[in-house]
């Protein structure tokens, strides 16, 4: 079973829906007993970094989130979720995360230095970098939906699984042994993201 954390924000039924359209079962929880026993967790995000990092802490999930991060399960952000992986993002002043890959979150340019409007909003190409199973049978560039004013900045070149261009080329996939995270939604990108998904799920599969 998947576990996607509710912490009060983010695309829950979407990204349930998204894995379920994968072929794998997923449950929305705020239980840490229900995560720390999942085969594998999921974390999603909408909004405001520090937002979304003060609905963790309210409802007593950064324990949870971190042990499962450092559990070997297979572990997946997405958008928000994506950037609460990482130490602090400048969002709102400087804003801390949750430490567990490191590097921060910074702003587009403003469209003024760039001709680009922030946020970064529709359909991109991201171009893999690094062997990912996450990323097996994709396309050589695989054609997602991004919904973003902010982007990881890795300390860790190695952490980089995909880049994208926007303005700038900044980390679309990112990844470090059992954690992976994704700055697009892949519940949205149609078949590309579902297969991305459906991967996903099957490295649960995979550890039986």
């Amino acid at each position: 079973m998947i576990a996607i954390v509710d912490y009060g924000m983010g695309n829950l039924r979407s990204a349930q829906k998204g894995l379920e359209k994968a072929g794998h079962d997923a449950v929305i929880t705020d239980e840490p007993a229900v995560i720390a026993d999942a085969d594998a967790v999921v974390l999603p995000g909408v909004g405001a970094f520090r937002d979304c990092f003060e609905g963790l802490c309210s409802r007593g999930l950064v324990d949870a989130v971190t042990a499962a991060a450092h559990s070997g399960r297979p572990f997946l952000g997405i958008c928000v979720g994506l950037q609460l992986l990482f130490e602090e993002s400048e969002e709102g002043g400087v804003s801390k995360g949750l430490g567990i890959l490191p590097g921060r979150i910074v702003r587009f340019p403003e469209a003024a230095q760039t001709g680009l409007k922030v946020p970064h909003m529709g359909w991109n190409r991201i171009r893999p970098t690094t062997p990912s199973p996450l990323l097996e049978d994709t396309s050589a560039s695989p054609y997602v939906y991004f919904v973003h004013s902010y982007y990881a900045k890795p300390m860790d070149d190695s952490l980089v699984l995909a880049t994208c261009e926007y303005g700038l080329e900044f980390a679309a996939v990112v990844g470090r042994n059992n954690v992976f995270a994704v700055q697009f939604h892949p519940e949205k990108s149609q078949a590309e993201g579902i297969g991305i998904l459906k991967r996903f799920g099957d490295l649960v599969e995979n550890l039986r």
